[in-house]
C-alpha cells in the first residue's frame, strides 16, 4: 500500500486516490480497509503508540543511573507506604481480590447478555428487570 500519495493536506473526492471503490490506486482485489476514508490519517503507516523517552537517547552510563535514580525514588516510595501501615502481602491478596471480582462480573455479563439473546430484549432491560444498577 502507497501511503506517500495519500499525505495531501486537505483530501477531498478529487485528490483522494482511495475515496471510491472505482479509484484508480485501488487493484483489483486489494481493498483497503477502509475505502471510502478521505482522511489522509486512515491509510497512513503504523505509528507506535508507545512515545521514546529521553532515556533511550542516553548513553548506556547514563540510562543506568537514570535507571537507579529512578529505583531510588521508587524505593523510597515503598518505604513510605510500609511506614503508614501498608503491607506488600496486603496489596497482593487485595489484587487477587479484585481480579476474582472481575472474572465474577465478565461472567455475570455474559450470562446477562445471552439471557438477552434468548429473551430477545436488551441488556440494559434486564438489568432493570433484576433491580441491578448499570453502574454495577
Amino acid at each position: 500500500m502507497d501511503t506517500e500519495q495519500l499525505a495531501e493536506p486537505n483530501p477531498s473526492p478529487s485528490n483522494c486516490p482511495a475515496w471510491t471503490p472505482e479509484g484508480n490506486s485501488l487493484k483489483k482485489g486489494a481493498l483497503k480497509r477502509t475505502p471510502f476514508s478521505m482522511c489522509k490519517k486512515v491509510h497512513s503507516s503504523f505509528k507506535s503508540p508507545l512515545q521514546v523517552t529521553e532515556i533511550a537517547k542516553l548513553s548506556p552510563e547514563e540510562e543506568v543511573a537514570e535507571l537507579e535514580r529512578t529505583r531510588g525514588k521508587l524505593d523510597a516510595e515503598i518505604a513510605q507506604l510500609e511506614a503508614e501501615g501498608y503491607r506488600v502481602e496486603e496489596l497482593e491478596r487485595h489484587i487477587d481480590k479484585l481480579h476474582e471480582y472481575n472474572d465474577i462480573k465478565d461472567i455475570g455479563q455474559s450470562l446477562l447478555g445471552r439471557l438477552a439473546a434468548l429473551r430477545g430484549t436488551t441488556t440494559r432491560d434486564l438489568y432493570s428487570h433484576f433491580g441491578l444498577d448499570l453502574e454495577d
